[in-house]
């Protein structure tokens, strides 16, 4: 089974930063795309930010120039470098990825998430 696990999240005051990390872990898999997406609460989950193995980022108009999405592949992980934080930044970030995993008879892909990591901007 791959998993991944998040770290980073806290609580910061308006205009500081916070730099969440995720790494994918188990068995006989490759990671393809990863991203992060967050919940404020009483909203629907939505994608903040987004790599693929080899290409273009994306990111979510409303964090355009503040935050940062980089990828290590050997080590499969990926990082989101969030700087100048405001208050609506505020919720449950969590990490993202495509997997293909390799089995005995069968290679399958698949979507994991992290547990999720709490980011509260205070103002």
């Amino acid at each position: 089974q791959v998993q991944l696990v998040e770290s980073g999240g806290g609580l910061v005051q308006a205009g500081g930063s916070l730099r969440l990390s995720c790494t994918a872990s188990g068995n006989a898999f490759s990671v393809n795309a990863m991203g992060w997406y967050r919940q404020a609460p009483g909203k629907q989950r939505e994608l903040v930010a987004a790599i693929p193995r080899g290409g273009i980022t994306s990111y979510a108009d409303s964090i355009k120039g503040r935050f940062t999405i980089s990828r290590d592949n050997a080590k499969n992980t990926v990082v989101l470098q969030m700087n100048s934080l405001k208050p609506e930044d505020t919720g449950v970030y969590y990490c993202n990825a495509e997997v293909t995993v390799y089995r005995i008879g069968s290679t399958y892909t698949d979507t994991i998430w992290g547990q999720g990591t709490p980011v509260t901007v205070s103002s």
